[in-house]
């Protein structure tokens, strides 16, 4: 290669790299890393990270099988965003450990479910049964808030959306309450009577909210709606185009087709 040439080909190298330097944010590939469950909530994300792509925007999605720790990586700027949560929840880790994340646009409700592989009915739980809740304060309060709606256990007033096992009011039943990571309420059913399992966690195993629950909660007004969340004081672009992808056509009609109920649109 002759001098010229070589000398040609840089000129022409750093052309172009200072054209790239200047272009203008939109004709450049924007990125967003999120943070989702793993199983079906990540399908979710996938149907969502096309529509993004559709809008300019490149998704990453980081998959998780612990809710403890996504909050903990989008406030350590590991995430950009994430996907999982409903404000209880929210509320109950920012109080815990002082977060700053806030919720910046809704997704979808997943109406939690009282299951069991040995009765039939509320009204057949036995006395003295032994019943599974998640043992975080936000969805084991909302497991006790199904179970007073039905009747089987009655809670002190003033309690909201958070109740705990010591704001029970009465047993009539006397039921004994097993508190177990909500990731392994299924696997520890069979040796349950019953067990109220997040539908993200029953969908993983293969549980069905309409054939296999004796209970489930209300699905209009649910004060449960999942959301995407981002560090306090983040307003990029980037954000916003995320959530409008979610709040989409697309999602809509796949969460119907797929779900059927099980998980609906919140927005």
């Amino acid at each position: 290669m002759s001098v010229f040439t070589r000398r040609a080909l840089l000129s022409a190298t750093l052309a172009l790299a200072a054209l790239t330097a200047v272009l203008p944010a939109s004709a450049q590939q924007k990125s967003i890393k999120v943070g989702v469950m793993s199983g079906a909530e990540e399908e979710v994300a996938q149907v969502v990270k096309k529509v993004a792509a559709s809008k300019g925007l490149n998704v990453e999605l980081v998959p998780f099988s612990d809710y403890a720790l996504v909050n903990e990586a989008l406030e350590r700027k590991d995430l950009d965003a994430n996907a999982f949560q409903h404000k209880p929840y929210l509320d109950a880790q920012i109080a815990a450990r002082g977060y700053r994340i806030v919720p910046v646009g809704f997704t979808f409700v997943q109406p939690i479910g009282l299951y069991s592989t040995k009765v039939k009915s509320v009204a057949d739980l036995p006395k003295g049964a032994k019943i599974g809740i998640p043992n975080d304060p936000s969805n084991g309060g909302r497991a006790l808030n199904l179970l007073a709606a039905e009747g089987v256990i009655k809670i002190k007033e003033g309690q909201g959306l958070s109740p705990s096992l010591l704001d029970i009011a009465e047993n009539p039943k006397g039921i004994k309450f097993s508190e177990l990571d909500a990731a392994q309420l299924p696997r520890a059913l069979p040796d349950l009577d019953a067990a109220v399992i997040n539908t993200d966690h029953a969908l993983n195993a293969g549980l069905d909210i309409r054939k296999d629950t004796i209970a489930v909660e209300k699905r209009e007004g649910n004060p449960y709606a999942n959301f995407i969340a981002a560090r306090q004081g983040d307003d990029r672009p980037e954000i916003k185009t995320f959530v409008e992808s979610y709040q989409s056509p697309e999602v809509a009609k796949f969460l119907e087709e797929r779900f059927k109920g099980a998980i609906i649109p919140a927005w």
